[in-house]
């Protein structure tokens, strides 16, 4: 097998401003991995917050190339992923994440089956995704979900986290106005302090606001859980629950777990955390980095066995590089094509790179 990479600029449509930065762009690392014919592909995004920049993750992607060498085909290889057998200790998440997906991608072609088979559901999982409004005014953000509304988003999260904590109010207020039938959830990422959550989560409470993403700032698991056993809204762990054993200390002590395969290693480990989760009180959400719909693609063949899903990051982007799960109408939705299912556009330059 030979594993070659190409690095593309995702440009947002317009900047994303949360309570810890505001993003622009970001670089997506492309895995094509090639077989007797065939190609797989897989992506792995750039994160400040995950310490990953552009040349670690080509630099790991090498290294991921050299390895996969070593098999005779992807279909042992895959097995050797899933027994912790290829990567090297310490190698990132997204990383293994990226190299799973090129991995199914490829398997599923060879065998004429879509990745979601591969996975044990018996039908294309379709899904109402969530939709992102970041911090901004409320005037816009009422604009944007009068318009997203209209394009058929059920679910729309909004950020929070602003200095002046009636402006977060009246932007849940004014999206609550223009998008009266929409769910919304809200997603502070870990600006507040236990005690200004307690003060403002009854608020958003009488807003309709159906679950709050991660409100305190992640390193204090026992807070977010004390927090969450007398809060009026559901409270969903992110930055808090990253691994398996993270989910497992916060299983039945949270309303739920954000999982992003970037964070927790790919689909094999979201369906180990899944399970863990089955009975627990603790239900799924499946969420993203902004990524392209290559990226997203892996996710949206889980889409089946979340309670709420938040994989809308290619619809972020300026110019998506791939098409094959939808999104603009409000859902996504896995092919019945072999892999993935999803192809890159005609002026994307893919697996042209060198090793």
């Amino acid at each position: 097998m030979k594993l070659t990479q190409h690095t593309l600029r995702l440009t947002l449509t317009e900047p994303l401003r949360i309570s810890r930065s505001t993003m622009t762009a970001r670089d997506a690392v492309c895995l094509t991995l090639e077989h007797d014919g065939s190609s797989g592909h897989g992506e792995a995004v750039t994160s400040h917050f995950y310490g990953l920049d552009t040349p670690t993750l080509q630099r790991l992607a090498v290294r991921t190339g050299e390895r996969l060498a070593r098999f005779a085909d992807p279909e042992t290889a895959l097995h050797a992923l899933r027994a912790g057998e290829l990567d090297e200790p310490g190698t990132p998440a997204a990383m293994t994440a990226a190299t799973e997906s090129a991995l199914l991608d490829l398997v599923g072609k060879r065998t004429a089956t879509p990745v979601h088979r591969i996975l044990g559901a018996a039908a294309a999982p379709r899904t109402a995704t969530a939709r992102t409004i970041s911090l901004t005014s409320p005037g816009v953000a009422a604009a944007q979900a009068r318009a997203l509304s209209r394009a058929g988003f059920s679910v729309i999260k909004i950020k929070a986290g602003d200095r002046d904590h009636a402006t977060d109010l009246d932007r849940v207020r004014a999206v609550r106005a223009a998008a009266p039938a929409a769910r919304l959830l809200l997603d502070p990422n870990g600006a507040w302090s236990e005690a200004r959550a307690r003060a403002l989560l009854p608020r958003f409470a009488e807003l309709g606001v159906e679950a709050v993403e991660q409100p305190l700032a992640p390193g204090d698991p026992e807070a977010l859980a004390r927090l969450a056993a007398r809060s009026p809204v559901p409270v969903i762990a992110d930055e808090d629950a990253v691994t398996y054993e993270d989910a497992r200390r916060l299983a039945g002590r949270v309303h739920g777990i954000n999982v992003k395969l970037a964070k927790c290693g790919g689909v094999h480990a979201a369906l180990r955390i899944a399970v863990l989760l089955e009975g627990s009180g603790t239900d799924l959400m499946l969420g993203c980095l902004t990524a392209s719909t290559l990226g997203i693609a892996p996710a949206v063949h889980l889409g089946d066995r979340a309670r709420w899903t938040d994989l809308d990051g290619h619809l972020l982007l300026a110019h998506d590089p791939w098409t094959g799960i939808g999104g603009a109408d409000g859902f996504v939705a896995a092919a019945e094509r072999p892999g993935l299912g999803v192809h890159p556009r005609s002026e994307a330059r893919i697996g042209s790179a060198a090793p």
